[in-house]
């Protein structure tokens, strides 16, 4: 096990920001992990995998353990689906471009979505109309005090949106090292539904699309509505979009007739958390290295040597701006670190 201390996370975590870790290692097999965690005086060492859905506001003390294992394996098939089990360091956006290259349908709405496999259990990552227990199938997790190993079924992980036990009832208890995926090898459920999905596929005259046509789509819409983490750091979506009650949408809407929304149940409306920011007016502005993107108000960046916790007064000061002029409360998406 390499111990090393005092190490800049800057090329960690997708928004570049310059904390240190007091004592950092890098594991690739789950006997490195427990060992790891056996070793640390830390009761709750951080966990690090992409770097990706995270603010580090401050240095990090004690042990950091960098999740780097590798691995896609084949585990069942059948002549319509294929479960693939993918070891937790995997890069998000290579696993889905692996199975849109070989034919395997599920993931290609979630293309281009910044951090590793091993967490993205955590948040329940969606995007387009798809979300990961869409084909999710399992998990296996290291418990950090036992450092036995778990598996965690479809139910037992209780996904909601951007949500899971591993963000509740089990927040800092486990360390997944894998999750098994069931995809489909012919009729593919496409959802085509959004549409900035719809428009690019009618500009390419593209009318009965595949998986590969799909996630085309949306690392085109990524590409064109977020910035390049290597290029300029952040961590998408910085908030979640709101979920109010009908009742409280049709007074906004009175209000503000031209406010875009999306009809979750008869009682619930989700409001694009990017309008609301927009129209508070932070759509573009910088405040020292810390700013909003220009072509998308739900993203908070990082231009040069913003610290954590500039990139979190930002966060709160919009949070509060939208709050008196819409009276609702946006959350953060991301998970805001300070250990």
């Amino acid at each position: 096990m390499n111990l090393q201390h005092n190490v800049s996370l800057k090329d960690y975590n997708t928004f570049g920001i310059s904390a240190k870790a007091e004592s950092f290692v890098s594991v690739t097999t789950e006997e490195e992990l427990k060992e790891a965690l056996s070793s640390s005086i830390d009761a709750t060492p951080f966990i690090l995998g992409g770097g990706s859905n995270m603010l580090l506001k401050t240095d990090l003390s004690g042990l950091v353990i960098h999740i780097a294992s590798k691995g896609i394996e084949v585990v069942e098939e059948n002549t319509d689906h294929i479960w693939l089990k993918v070891a937790a360091g995997e890069n998000w956006h290579d696993f889905v471009m692996h199975c849109v290259n070989l034919g395997y349908g599920g993931v290609e709405n979630l293309a281009l979505i910044p951090g590793n496999v091993g967490t993205s259990p955590v948040q329940n990552i969606g995007a387009y109309g798809v979300e990961l227990k869409d084909t999710f199938f399992g998990c296996s997790a290291i418990h950090r005090q036992t450092l036995t190993k778990e598996t965690f079924s479809l139910s037992a992980c209780k996904f909601g949106y951007r949500d899971s036990i591993f963000k509740n009832e089990a927040k800092d208890a486990y360390v997944i090292t894998s999750v098994t995926f069931k995809l489909s090898k012919t009729n593919h459920k496409l959802h085509t539904e959004y549409g900035a999905i719809q428009e690019i596929l009618k500009e390419k005259a593209i009318a009965n699309p595949g998986i590969k046509d799909i996630a085309e789509a949306v690392i085109a819409i990524r590409s064109s509505k977020l910035p390049d983490p290597a290029v300029l750091g952040n961590s998408g979506s910085f908030f979640k979009n709101p979920v109010i009650l009908k009742t409280e949408f049709l007074k906004l809407q009175q209000l503000h007739p031209e406010i875009p929304f999306y009809m979750i149940s008869d009682e619930f409306i989700k409001v694009p958390a990017g309008w609301l920011i927009e129209q508070a007016g932070f759509k573009g502005k910088r405040f020292g290295d810390a700013g909003v993107h220009s072509k998308q108000a739900l993203v908070l960046v990082n231009y040069d040597n913003a610290t954590g916790a500039e990139i979190w007064d930002l966060a709160m000061h919009i949070q509060q701006e939208v709050k008196l002029l819409f009276n609702i409360t946006i959350q953060p998406e991301v998970n805001i670190i300070e250990h």
